[in-house]
């Protein structure tokens, strides 16, 4: 048999280009819109995701923006913008190569969120921002906005795809067809389509039947529209990190971000998630394979905590570079307090015999206040609720003041949202200056700190106010989840083995228990501790107990909104809160 003559290189040449035609390259991967056919095409071929969001770290604008006080936030203020481009020059480039014309799986980026639900309305500002993502991430990305049906004038901008978001009880029809309005040719998109929703201290827990929320997406998919879930796994706000909305008034959210989602806060799959699914599988196919199994949860308690001492005895280790002076009060952001809590102290310079009005003008209490005058707690002022109290005490009497920064500005009418005493206090007719302020680091204390020696300072013996409460305890076995009750304290933060799992508020309400992921525990054989910081009233049985369910849905007080006029005379009355 004749041996076959040998390829010439430039044959070799031309196989291997061949070959490396064959071979999925980066470049031939696109998703872009297909607007004769109304779709998003990817990789040339029609395309329509369905997908959903997940809970993380809740950041927002950083606090430190505060620190020049006149920046208009989310504008185009040269001083706001500086701090944008310093850090998408950072961030950006870091998601460039994961883009999917890169090779990586980001099909899309959303430039700003809801802008048309704030109130500045700067098309100056959605241009810088439209620029800069271009710059820095090339035209072939496509890059989208979202915003509900009222905020698409101010949200959109030319050049930028326009989506548009809204739940079940939402009128689709009417919300597809202003879509249509700032994009009449691509596909029909919603970017959050609302399966639950949050909660707020002193409302009811929200939830959306399985029923409505089915019945939304099948709708939707009809219409060959794409849709991400909102949430699709909700989550936890630990620490400091709820936001809080403003719709008229201050509004904090809740610890809890489980958002009657299809995946609940601890991870597990539920009910609704697998309705969605067999709604989804009627219009394309569906991973298979089992879905994991919930996690184990665990029982435990109940357990009896001990009194650590009361916050103001520890002043010298939650504030050890000592206080700052100054004639009036300044806010959080002035001295670098970015979240937490920080207390302020000024002494009588004349005796009160009668119970005198105490109080901040111009809902100047941002957001919560405990009030103490020689160590024995008085009352609460909070931000557009109550916002009096009547103090007596001898000359020379210290007036504490402690602040809680409740959670900072993500939606709505989100101006700058300084914390702390944004006005001076009055007691009576005198405006009270000359202040100590204590900028305060809790966790710090509470993880590396505690326990100190207790001081035996006389106290009530009643405790309230600021105080610490804690305890050990083992897990048998492997544990497993679990969530923290407190039943019969009032408002506080706790820790576990020092991580900082929220604000617990038992007396206000709905969220009653905390949840507490495994990995957070120490094994068999390991002491973990427990501490509270609670703020107002220790219960009479100073308890806890770990369960193996979440108690989300129990407002123990209704919430009331007290009128904010100067003459601090008018009566409460009941008010109704809603939803965005």
């Amino acid at each position: 048999m004749a041996l076959r003559k040998p390829l010439c290189l430039p044959s070799l040449l031309l196989l291997l280009l061949l070959l490396l035609l064959l071979l999925p390259q980066a470049d031939t991967r696109s998703f872009v819109v297909d607007w004769n056919q109304d779709r998003f095409l990817l990789d040339g071929v029609p395309f329509r995701y369905v997908s959903g969001s997940l809970h993380y770290f809740r950041g927002g604008l950083p606090a430190w923006l505060l620190r020049k006080p006149n920046v208009r936030l989310r504008t185009s203020d040269p001083d706001f913008l500086a701090a944008v481009d310093s850090w998408f020059k950072v961030l950006l480039p870091k998601i460039y190569p994961w883009l999917y014309h890169n090779g990586g799986n980001i099909i899309s980026i959303q430039v700003e969120n809801e802008y048309g639900s704030y109130r500045a309305c700067d098309i100056s500002y959605m241009r810088h921002l439209a620029g800069l993502f271009r710059a820095l991430l090339g035209e072939e990305i496509l890059l989208f906005t979202t915003d509900g049906p009222e905020g698409l004038k101010c949200g959109s901008l030319e050049g930028l795809y326009t989506t548009v978001d809204f739940g079940p009880a939402d009128n689709m029809t009417k919300i597809f067809a202003l879509q249509r309005e700032y994009e009449p040719h691509g596909p029909l998109v919603n970017s959050e389509y609302y399966t639950g929703w949050l909660d707020y201290w002193g409302q009811n827990h929200s939830t959306r039947s399985i029923t409505d929320v089915t019945r939304g997406l099948e709708n939707m998919l009809k219409l060959g529209a794409s849709v991400n879930m909102y949430m699709f796994h909700g989550g936890t706000n630990f620490g400091y990190w709820n936001g809080a909305d403003e719709k008229g008034h201050f509004l904090p959210i809740t610890t809890s971000y489980d958002y009657d989602a299809p995946i609940s806060e601890a991870g597990d799959v539920t009910p609704k998630l697998f309705a969605l699914r067999n709604v989804i599988s009627q219009f394309q196919e569906i991973p298979l394979g089992p879905l994991p199994p919930p996690s184990p949860k665990m029982m435990l308690g109940p357990l009896t905590l001990y009194l650590d001492g009361y916050m103001l005895d520890f002043l010298h280790l939650l504030c050890p570079q000592g206080p700052i002076h100054s004639i009036l009060p300044m806010t959080f952001e002035a001295v670098r307090q970015d979240r937490g809590f920080m207390l302020y102290r000024t002494y009588l310079m004349y005796p009160v015999f009668e119970p005198t009005q105490f109080w901040v003008p111009n809902n100047g209490v941002h957001d919560r206040a405990y009030v103490m005058v020689d160590g024995v707690f008085q009352g609460v002022l909070e931000r557009n609720m109550k916002h009096k109290l009547f103090l007596t005490g001898k000359m020379g009497a210290t007036v504490d003041v402690l602040l809680e920064n409740m959670g900072r500005l993500s939606f709505g009418s989100n101006y700058s949202d300084f914390k702390g005493l944004l006005e001076p206090p009055i007691l009576g007719q005198t405006i009270l200056t000359h202040w100590l302020m204590f900028p305060l680091e809790v966790d710090k204390l509470v993880k590396w700190w505690f326990p100190p020696q207790l001081l035996k300072n006389s106290r009530p013996q009643i405790p309230s106010g600021p105080i610490f409460y804690s305890t050990t305890f083992s897990i048998l076995d492997s544990g497993g989840d679990t969530f923290l009750f407190l039943p019969g304290w009032t408002k506080g933060q706790v820790w576990i083995n020092g991580f900082n799992l929220g604000r617990y508020w038992t007396k206000r309400g709905p969220q009653q228990t905390l949840y507490v992921p495994r990995p957070l525990l120490f094994p068999t054989g390991s002491l973990n501790k427990i501490t509270l910081l609670e703020l107002e009233n220790v219960p009479p049985q100073p308890e806890i107990q770990f369960l193996d369910s979440p108690i989300l849905n129990s407002t123990l007080h209704k919430t009331y909104i007290y009128s904010l006029s100067a003459d601090t005379q008018s009566d409460s009355e009941p008010m109704e809160l809603s939803g965005h």
